[in-house]
Parts: structure tokens; C-alpha cells; sequence
């Protein structure tokens, strides 16, 4: 089995919904309509290692300013669904064609303090590409290694004030880049699948 197909495998493994809030006992969930969104989560193998590319998002942003993230956004109108508006924002974010891509699959979906429920789409990367970060969205791309991401000893959990209260939350820290919050909860999620 190569290295996508056991990707594929791991993630097919039962499991249920993460949320900003699983390490904060107390704080609920509010009671509202929640906004369907996809993130990709892109694989590319590059001199026979396998790496994740994260984007750093505008400082200008409305929703998680600043903050790093997979390409991804909420589902459009002309979105056939979570998958499809994955594709989409990569495509946009980071100029890479939906058709370059093979889905593996999908991780549970992850509920943010922001009102979202994002939908983890993991996909290949068939052919090299260009990076091109749409400067509107995308501050920066730059890519990690996915072994770091899959190894639970690089994941700490931190906290901080918000809206009066400590929240705790997963980071998993690369280099100068501050992974944090649902992303680092997503790579987590990913990172016990593949150790499964």
C-alpha cells in the first residue's frame, strides 16, 4: 500500500464531529443556523516526501484575520456541496485547478467559534504546480511537512482570554508559523487517523 492509499484508508475510519469547544467543559455551543463550509486540506509529494500546504490569510479578512488555514471558504450557490466549494477556493486562493486534484476523502466535520461547520476535504496533488496566493485572501502559502503534522508530540495546548473567559485550544507550531484553533484541530484529527 503507497503512502496516498493508506491516507485513504485512515480516512475511512469512523469518528465524529470536532468543535472549537471540545476543550472548554462548560462554554456550549450557541443555538443558531451554522454556515456550511469546505477547506481542502492539499497532499503534494515532493522529492518523495509528502507535504500540506497552509495559507496565511489577509490581514484584511473579515472572518479569522491573520490567522493560518487551509484554502477553503463557505459554500456558494453555485456549489454542488462542501467538496465542491473546497475545490473552488483552492482553486482561487492558491491557483490550484480543481482538476489537479484527487479527493481521499473526508474528516469529520468541525464546528468554529465563528459560526461555521467546515468540512475537511483531504485531496492529492497530481502534478507540480505554481503557487500563486490571490493577494486579496491569501497574505502568504508556504508548505509543511505532513510528518510533522502527523506526529501527536508536535501538538501543545494553549489558551487565552475570549469574550471574558480562558479558551483552550490545539496549536501546532512550524517553523515561524502559529498553527492554532480549528485548523490545528483538523490537523490533529488527521494526525490520529494516520496513527491509527
Amino acid at each position: 500500500m503507497n503512502e496516498f492509499e493508506r491516507i485513504r484508508a485512515a480516512l475511512r475510519a469512523p469518528g465524529g464531529p470536532t468543535s472549537d469547544f471540545e476543550l472548554n467543559p462548560g462554554v456550549a455551543l450557541p443555538e443558531q443556523p451554522r454556515r456550511p463550509a469546505g477547506v481542502l486540506i492539499p497532499i503534494e509529494k515532493i522529492d518523495g516526501r509528502l507535504w500540506v500546504i497552509l495559507t496565511k490569510r489577509s490581514s484584511a479578512l473579515k472572518h479569522h484575520p491573520g490567522q493560518i488555514a487551509f484554502p477553503g471558504g463557505k459554500v456558494d450557490p453555485g456549489d454542488a456541496d462542501t467538496t465542491a466549494a473546497a475545490l473552488r477556493e483552492a482553486e482561487e486562493e492558491i491557483g490550484l485547478s480543481r482538476e489537479n486534484v484527487e479527493v481521499l476523502g473526508l474528516l469529520p466535520s468541525h464546528v468554529t467559534v465563528t459560526n461555521f461547520t467546515v468540512q475537511p476535504v483531504v485531496g492529492r496533488i497530481l502534478e507540480p504546480f505554481e503557487v500563486r496566493p490571490e493577494p486579496g485572501e491569501v497574505e502568504e502559502a508556504f508548505r509543511v511537512p505532513l510528518d510533522h503534522l502527523a506526529d501527536p508530540a508536535n501538538y501543545l495546548t494553549q489558551g487565552r482570554l475570549w469574550r471574558g473567559q480562558r479558551r483552550y485550544y490545539y496549536t501546532v507550531p512550524y517553523g515561524p508559523y502559529y498553527v492554532w484553533g480549528a485548523t490545528a484541530r483538523m490537523c490533529r484529527v488527521l494526525a490520529d487517523r494516520l496513527g491509527a
